[in-house]
């Protein structure tokens, strides 16, 4: 059969090692595959490419739209930005999917039955990573919700969930607290969730639901959740399920796909022979599944669970009672590649069918009509005293635009603010008006100015549909 053109990259610390072994695997289970090698990551940093990745690299990316990926290094400081970051949203890379499932008794846990996939958001939300300095104490971090994000996102945890026979999705987010844009993700979750009537589904606030996970596991089967949330519950979910070591992801998008260990480089393991491929190798798993080679994925994972049954262990995961063999990375490799054919006795042997196909591309919601209502002006206050500022900031009213409150890190302390708030230097002041303009409000602009208060950041305050598209003042 054709082979399927892939892009890998060979990454940074341990990662020459376990994609080595990972290659070697795939070699031995017939895998399909056409491969170009890029190079990116801490080379390409310190070589003066603040994204890690070469312009002929993306065009590997673009060519293939298949990327099996080691852990790579990022040099701190300097300004380099993540690659994991950018590959997924350059790429369109929206879903994030990590199974974590335990093999008990082989690899210890506290949880023998667990056995969920969390579907993470990969796009938006805090990762977006827009953030701003207000004020000499205090800095600002955006999360940004969109309703194509949350419906691309739970229609794909939906899915999967049909292909693969789970039962159950859940949804974790804070909307109690972010009524906004958490809001917008559980109310597109119950939108979406309403065309899967053989599919049960139910919402978590996500510090409850983190807890629950992480006593009980067994009582969810697919999570989805925003992207930060994801990022950490996944994290979560994959060490108390055995080791953050042996769990793979993948990264889908409408167009690429991206695979890769959810472990980091560790360069204090690299060049030793210590380092366990699992999660790399099941990474690669999850790719084989995606590009329509089911049957090798099947041949790879019966044999690596087969190793990991015959107590064939590297140290991460070696124990005492329970192992049999304790081996480097290269002879954990050729343990699995030497059961190819085998299947597991006691653990449950897999068996997988096509990839779940992305959703096609979600629509823009109509646009709204939308009415300009007035401008949170945030303004830095060395003094921190809102009784002081407060009357002092009214003197800019006019033209119908009045200040109605003022706020510090989303607490009302202005006018009836209570003493005991504390308050650093940065205030957010909402001026609303009946009748407000653009005009009317840049010549505000300027009367705050004029009183010699320093404006760091605005935000206009608009109403959708006639619902304010703001939230209240904490107190307000």
């Amino acid at each position: 059969m054709k082979s399927v053109p892939i892009t890998v990259a060979h990454g940074d610390g341990i990662g020459p090692e376990i994609m080595g072994a990972t290659l070697l695997i795939l070699k031995a289970a017939g895998a399909r595959l056409g491969i170009e090698t890029i190079e990116i990551g801490e080379k390409v940093y310190l070589g003066g490419n603040t994204t890690g990745i070469a312009a002929s690299s993306w065009e590997s990316l673009r060519r293939t739209k298949v990327f099996l990926k080691a852990p790579i290094t990022t040099p701190q400081g300097g300004g380099y930005k993540s690659l994991n970051v950018t590959t997924r949203k350059a790429l369109g890379l929206y879903a994030n999917v990590r199974p974590c499932v335990a093999y008990n008794p082989f690899v210890k846990t506290k949880h023998p039955g667990m056995d969920i996939v969390i579907v993470r958001e990969n796009e938006e939300d805090l990762y977006a990573g827009i953030e701003y300095r207000l004020s000499t104490n205090v800095m600002e971090c955006l999360k940004l919700i969109s309703k194509p994000g949350c419906e691309k996102i739970t229609r794909y945890a939906f899915e999967y969930a049909r292909l693969h026979n789970r039962k159950k999705v859940t949804c974790f987010t804070k909307d109690n607290i972010m009524k906004m844009t958490d809001g917008l993700f559980h109310k597109t979750f119950d939108e979406v969730a309403a065309e899967y009537p053989d599919i049960e589904k139910e919402h978590w606030i996500v510090d409850i639901g983190a807890a629950k996970m992480a006593d009980t596991p067994e009582v969810f089967d697919v999570i989805v959740m925003p992207n930060l949330y994801g990022d950490i519950l996944s994290d979560v979910a994959a060490q108390i399920a055995g080791s953050v070591g042996i769990a793979g992801s993948a990264n889908i998008g409408l167009q690429c796909a991206m695979f890769e260990a959810i472990h980091g480089s560790a360069p204090r393991r690299a060049g030793q022979n210590l380092a366990n491929p699992s999660g790399l190798l099941l990474g690669a798993v999850l790719m084989l599944i995606h590009i329509g080679q089911p049957d090798v994925a099947e041949l790879v994972h019966n044999a690596w669970l087969k190793t990991i049954e015959d107590g064939v262990h590297t140290y991460d995961i070696y124990r005492e009672d329970i192992s049999k063999q304790k081996v480097g990375t290269k002879e954990f490799a050729e343990a699995v590649a030497a059961r190819v054919g085998q299947k597991p006795q006691q653990l449950k042997p897999v068996h997988y069918a096509a990839a779940a196909e992305p959703p096609k591309a979600v629509a823009l919601m109509p646009q709204e009509p939308s009415e300009l209502v007035g401008i949170d002006v945030y303004v830095e206050w060395a003094s921190g005293d809102p009784m002081t500022l407060g009357p002092l900031v009214a003197q800019a009213n006019g033209d119908g635009l009045e200040l109605n409150m003022m706020s510090n890190r989303g607490v009302k302390v202005w006018p009836d603010g209570m003493q005991e708030t504390f308050c650093t230097d940065s205030f957010r002041c909402r001026f609303q008006g009946a009748d407000a303009t653009h005009p009317k409000i840049l010549a505000l602009l300027a009367r705050v100015h004029g009183l010699g208060i320093e404006v760091v950041k605005t935000e206009y305050l608009r109403n959708y549909g006639g619902q304010p598209g703001f939230s209240l003042a904490q107190g307000q």
